[in-house]
This record gives C-alpha cells, structure tokens and sequence, in this order.
C-alpha cells in the first residue's frame, strides 16, 4: 500500500467517525440552521470584505491595510491547502448529513474557521479591550459550531482551520512592524517582483498539481452524498481569485504610501458617503468583468477571478482612496496636521 492510498484510508476513518457527531449535532433541531445561517455569515467572504472596508475606508486605514494583508494572506494559504488536499464535506461523504449550505470548493481546511479566527481574533487583539478579545474568541467560536451544525465542515477541517488561523495570528502580531519596515525599503523593482511572485506562484503550483498529479481524479466510491459538479475547479477559482486580491492590494497599498497615504477622519456623513462611493465602485467593476467573463469556464474562468479580484482590491487600496481625496471626502494626513500620529500609520 502506497502513502497516497494509505493517507486516503486514514481520511475516510476519520470522517467515518465524525459523522456520527455531526448527525447528533444536526439532531437538536432543524430551527438551529436558522441561527446558525446568520452567524455563519460573519465569517464569509461577502462580509469580510465589508468589514474591512469599512475599516480602511472609514475607520483606520493603517488597521485596515494590515488587516487586508493578514486575512488575505490567510485565504491564499486556505484555498491553497484545499487545492492539495482535496478534502470531502460532510455531506458530500454522507448522504444521511443535511446540507443547510451549498459549497462548490473541498472543504479541509475550513476557510470560515481559519479566517474568522484571524479577521476576528487580529480586531480582538488591536482594540486592546479584554471584553472585545473574549468577544472575538466566542464570536469565532461560534462561526465554527455553526459550520458544523451545517453540514459544510467536519470537525476535523474546523479544527485545523483555527489551528491555521491561530498561527498566522500570531506570526502577524509578532513580525508584522519589521516586515513593514522591510517592505518600505524595497525599489520598485523588488516589491513589484515579490507582489507577482506571491500571488502568482501558489496559483501555478495547484494548477499543475491539480493537471498533473491530480489530472485523473474522479469522486470517491466512498462519497455517497450530493457531490458537486467540478469541485476541484471551482476550488481552483477561488484560489485564483483570493491570489489576484493579494496583488492588487499589495500594489494599491504600496502606491498609495508614495502618494502620501490618506487620513480616515471627517463626520460620519463623510464618512459614509467615503464607504458608499467605494463600494459603488466596486460593484461597476463586477457587473463589467461578469459581462466580459460571462461565458468562461475552466482555466479561463480562474484567469478571470484573478483578474478580476486584483482590480477590486486595487480600486479599493488606491483607486478610491485617491477619489476621497481629490473629492475632498478625505485629506492627506499632513494636509490635515495630523502629523505622525497614530491615524498615519501606513500599509
């Protein structure tokens, strides 16, 4: 028996024991789906991209630059996992499990428990109250209970996913100043290389892993459950799209630090009319890239997401911050003399 068949056993009795919790999880009653869903909202993509949004567009654009880089970092290195892993859902593996959620992409490790744990846990830590931190910790606590009751994780993928999240926690709070620092004294040349190389590599390492080493997987005998059309595409898709927002970010941060940053102050009317116009053009930039990618599929629609989401996260890193300024809904910080306080702090 080879290590890639012996490994696939091993996985196959672990979910074989998982399962049973899950069904005795998803016995207390169907009305917890419904909780559950709305928790379990808290730690998709569709809201951590407002969250941070807000952060950086109204709040604290320092917070919200670092926020971006550690959270998008952690997306990259999730949907890169699921790419290698090709990891079962529960209620793929089991047709006994009820899917209260619909997923496309493998599911080890979980995206929602590695995220949540950093998107939350790095906001718990930086607002230096002990209430928010513990706040945080049940808050991510609960996103992983609810995928569970969902039917999207195994505990397992859970367990890993806040593991995961856990360490690039840390390793951001620990390293973050001296990689900052490190980043600043880059030419443009360099950082411009290391931008395309860190968002570009792990897209090319999982497709050829998943053409050449994976080129002839099927779905397992063993997966008795509502299985997906394309799985491993569409996990290929969204690692592709999580990859083009980390060089568009990496790019609009970096450009706007030469520009001279921008200052998040004002009145909350300002402040909202800064989100609104931010979002808005957000929203342009799908609607056009949806039209011209309607009918890709395959690679084609990965290159798409790519492209895509760097054009997104460079609107919303340095296309719209510049538009606040020159509308006059924001000003630089030293317009503002504010000097070197806290509220400057960049990237």
């Amino acid at each position: 028996m080879n290590a890639w068949n012996a490994g696939h056993l091993a996985m196959d009795a672990v979910w074989e024991a998982e399962i049973g919790p899950i069904l005795w999880f998803q016995g207390l009653g169907d009305w917890l789906a419904h909780p559950f869903g709305a928790i379990t909202e808290l730690g998709s993509l569709t809201f951590t991209i407002l969250l941070m949004a807000v952060v950086f567009w109204c709040v604290h654009p320092g917070t919200g630059a670092r926020l971006f880089a550690v959270v998008v970092t952690s997306g990259v290195l999730n949907f890169l996992l699921k790419a290698l892993f090709y990891g079962a859902r529960p209620s793929w593996y089991s047709a006994h499990v009820t899917r209260h959620v619909a997923e496309s992409s493998f599911g080890m490790p979980s995206g929602h428990a590695q995220n949540s744990t950093v998107l939350w846990g790095y906001l718990g830590v930086r607002s230096g109250r002990r209430a928010w931190l513990w706040a945080a910790a049940g808050l991510v606590l609960l996103i992983c209970l609810s995928r569970i009751h969902l039917g999207a994780h195994f505990p397992s993928d859970v367990l890993v996913g806040v593991l995961l999240g856990a360490a690039l926690l840390w390793a951001a709070l620990r390293w973050e100043d001296r990689i900052l620092a490190w980043w600043r004294g880059l030419d443009t040349p360099r950082w411009a290389g290391l931008a395309v190389a860190a968002s570009v590599l792990p897209c090319v390492a999982a497709t050829l892993w998943h053409h050449l080493v994976r080129g002839d997987w099927t779905v397992p005998a063993e997966w008795i459950g509502a299985v997906p059309t394309d799985p491993a595409g569409a996990t290929l898709t969204d690692l592709y799209g999580v990859c083009g927002a980390l060089l568009g970010g990496l790019v609009g941060f970096t450009l706007l630090v030469g520009r001279g940053w921008y200052g998040a102050d004002g009145t909350l009317l300002s402040r909202a009319a800064r989100f609104a116009l931010g979002i808005s053009g957000v929203l342009c930039v799908q609607v056009v890239l949806d039209v011209l990618t309607v009918r890709a599929d395959g690679l084609a629609e990965a290159v798409a997401s790519f492209a895509a989401y760097a054009l997104i996260a460079f609107w919303a890193s340095f296309g719209a911050p510049e538009l606040f300024v020159r509308s006059g809904l924001a000003e630089r910080p030293e317009a503002a003399g504010q000097g070197a306080d806290e509220n400057t702090e960049r990237g």
